[in-house]
């Protein structure tokens, strides 16, 4: 690849070749009875996956920029603390961190909520109260903020200082510079990487299924041994996640196209 070339030019064949295995499929399903079957089966856990997909990476996204932020503060002890849990987190697999978070954290929750909740006469709760499905989120929220921190600090710190300079010359506070002059010029160098990370987060989102919770992958999961179809139960699964994740894609290319055409204006 030279200096020269214009990816962003080229004809997307990638996209014609995708685009027709999934028409093939599409076709499968509306001729096979098998497929149309698991089909209707699958698609009742696309909301739990999108749910999961848009909660957790909202919540993720706003911690990470706290912790983005922690690590530029100019309190030292701060700094150390979101850059160990940055580090700490980043270094645990997601499928360890999501069974810890929900037969270890949840546990110790609820014990810390009733140890407290009791002498104040509230009502006492059960582990049991604490749904899977957001014992699942939350572990991905902890997951994918840290990744997100590490985006949220190199764009911040990619602004030019003169920007900042300017700015304090302007007589704007440190929230008014960070809300008109340091956000929006890193988010625009950010957007791709943080396009990335919500592709990857609704591909992960199949994570919860280890806890049972009825997205795509657990539906999958439970309909192929009941079949054992898996050819068929796995193709639409796979088609289901392709359809989501390419949709995604191409927004996200298209909404910097936007950004990059006003830059240019």
């Amino acid at each position: 690849m030279t200096p020269s070339a214009q990816p962003e030019k080229d004809f997307p064949w990638w996209l014609v070749l995708v685009v027709g295995i999934g028409l093939w499929l599409f076709y499968e399903v509306l001729a096979n009875a098998d497929y149309a079957r698991v089909l209707d089966t699958l698609s009742k856990g696309i909301v739990i996956t999108v749910m999961v997909s848009v909660v957790a990476y909202a919540g993720a996204c706003l911690l990470g920029l706290a912790l983005a932020v922690g690590c530029l503060s100019r309190f030292l002890i701060l700094r150390q603390l979101c850059r160990f849990y940055i580090e700490v987190m980043r270094g645990i697999p997601i499928i360890v961190l999501l069974l810890y978070v929900a037969f270890v954290l949840a546990p110790l929750v609820v014990a810390g909520w009733n140890a407290v909740a009791e002498p104040l006469g509230l009502g006492e709760i059960r582990t049991r109260d604490f749904p899977l499905l957001w014992r699942a989120v939350l572990a991905l929220v902890l997951a994918y903020a840290a990744f997100l921190a590490e985006i949220f600090r190199a764009g911040l710190q990619a602004v030019d200082r003169g920007q900042i300079e300017a700015a304090q010359a302007l007589g704007l506070n440190g929230w008014q510079r960070f809300r008109h002059i340091v956000f929006p010029q890193a988010f625009r160098m950010i957007l791709p990487p943080l396009g990335n990370d919500f592709v990857a987060m609704v591909k992960d989102s199949s994570l919860v299924s280890v806890l049972g919770v009825g997205d795509v992958a657990q539906l999958a999961k439970v309909t192929a041994a009941g079949n054992f179809k898996y050819f068929e139960t796995y193709n639409v699964a796979a088609l289901i996640y392709l359809t989501m994740t390419i949709g995604l894609s191409l927004l996200m290319r298209r909404l910097e196209k936007r950004l990059k055409a006003r830059e240019e204006r």
